[in-house]
């Protein structure tokens, strides 16, 4: 449902081509604090979710009218990370569902009554993974359990290292990546509305962990 898109191409594209000279020109502390990309080249250990900067969203289909957007927030979860061979990496992330939040107070409230998430019920969301399959150099297959609303069902989420290094603020090895996922609501018993608000919901996650000293 939720494709990532191009950004930029001919930007990029004329980045490439660009003289290297300019590459020369950096400042050296600017070199010296960029990421990395290469999963081989990412610390393996242990990592706590940064809450402050991860994000966990999702999209529905409002009668097919337009796209609406929400999000959960105070997200915890931990990595083991495993530089050298991710797919010996696992992970998992928990977010309270009271935290659900739009920008529409009043709906804001009524996703966490009994008839949507029941956040009294059920105060947490947890997505924990069992299997990583890579698919690129920066990329993988995360499969993994999700429990909502008191069901635990398999998902599957696509998965992209987005970067890595020492944060130049905190002085924290941080790595961060970027999952994209599709789940139907009606299977974790959260059917208010369909289909006129969509079965399909797309999962929109932006983490990131900070190694444990």
């Amino acid at each position: 449902m939720i494709q990532r898109r191009l950004l930029f191409p001919i930007l990029a594209a004329a980045l490439v081509a660009a003289p290297a000279v300019f590459a020369d020109t950096a400042p050296k502390a600017a070199k010296a604090q960029a990421v990395k990309t290469e999963p081989v080249k990412v610390e393996s250990g242990a990592y706590a979710i940064d809450p402050d900067h991860t994000q966990v969203g999702f999209v529905v289909s409002h009668m097919g009218f337009s796209e609406f957007r929400g999000r959960f927030g105070d997200v915890s979860g931990t990595l083991q990370l495993d530089g050298a061979n991710p797919a010996k990496s696992s992970f998992d992330i928990k977010l309270p569902t009271a935290s659900v939040n739009t920008p529409v107070d009043k709906l804001t409230e009524e996703l966490k009554a009994a008839d949507w998430l029941d956040a009294k019920a059920h105060p947490e969301i947890l997505f924990k993974s069992q299997k990583v399959t890579v698919t690129g150099p920066r990329q993988a297959k995360v499969t993994g359990e999700l429990t909502l609303h008191g069901v635990t069902k398999t998902v599957t989420l696509d998965a992209r290292l987005h970067g890595a290094g020492v944060n130049p603020l905190n002085k924290k090895v941080t790595v961060g990546f970027d999952l994209t996922g599709t789940i139907k609501r009606s299977e974790f018993g959260v059917t208010k509305y369909v289909p006129l608000i969509s079965d399909e919901v797309g999962l929109e996650i932006s983490a990131a962990f900070e190694k444990q000293n």
